[in-house]
């Protein structure tokens, strides 16, 4: 089954760090098609507000740090995960420099003063949680009732496609079923769909939110025109 829906301005993207930064170095081609993709969508009336993940860089800093002291606490995990996502809202906002905020947000307490341009970049806050959080964060700021959360996976599953080949995609599904799948704490450099947290804060504000794969974005595209496209739809409307 696949979905339609229509997304009003602004249109909130997290855009993982699976994309930016997979294994083996930035992904220029993704890039190329996300800056194209995008612009055609400003030159068509939409704004959107793009946040930042970490990807590989993040896992590498973590991985490089726990080889020399072997021991890292959950802060020293976030803050490099924060860091690894603003390197990659840097790559973005440079990228779009041209139609985006000249202040890429790295403080959600702080609003932007006056944004009027089509695109604003957002990468990670604090810890204690990943960018998908500050993904849902501005989305309530902002008037927001969708969040696309791309991703490298087509789906939700209800249970880990990597250790169970009987593991069935979800097309659709309620807050509580995420939560009951993911749990309900962070843990710094989590591998799950959807952040355990923001999870929480979107079911508190009635967000839903569309995991689907990045590549291709012919898929974003069918989401951002109203059309057809393949995901799983997070909501408990």
């Amino acid at each position: 089954m696949l979905h339609t829906i229509q997304i009003p301005n602004p249109i909130v993207i997290s855009v993982g760090g699976a994309l930016i930064s997979p294994s083996g170095g930035l992904d220029t081609q993704f890039l190329t098609s996300l800056n194209i993709l995008i612009r055609k969508q400003v030159s068509a009336g939409k704004r959107f507000l793009l946040i930042a993940g970490g990807g590989k860089t993040c896992r590498d800093y973590r991985d490089a740090g726990r080889s020399i002291i072997h021991t890292l606490s959950d802060d020293d995990l976030d803050w490099l995960g924060i860091h690894a996502t603003r390197l990659n809202g840097h790559l973005l906002r440079t990228i779009f420099k041209d139609i985006s905020h000249h202040r890429m947000i790295e403080n959600y307490n702080h609003k932007l003063d006056n944004w009027t341009e089509a695109v604003a970049i957002g990468a990670g806050w604090k810890p204690g949680h990943s960018s998908d959080y500050c993904a849902v964060y501005l989305a309530h700021e902002y008037g927001a009732k969708v969040v696309i959360n791309l991703s490298n996976i087509d789906y939700v599953y209800d249970r880990d496609p990597k250790i169970d080949p009987k593991a069935k995609p979800l097309i659709k599904a309620s807050w509580k079923q995420v939560q009951e799948l993911m749990g309900t704490e962070w843990v710094p450099g989590m591998n799950m769909p959807f952040d355990p947290i923001a999870s929480q804060f979107a079911s508190k504000h009635k967000l839903t939110v569309i995991v689907a794969n990045g590549n291709p974005l012919n898929n974003l595209e069918h989401i951002l025109n109203g059309t057809h496209f393949k995901g799983t739809v997070i909501s408990d409307k």
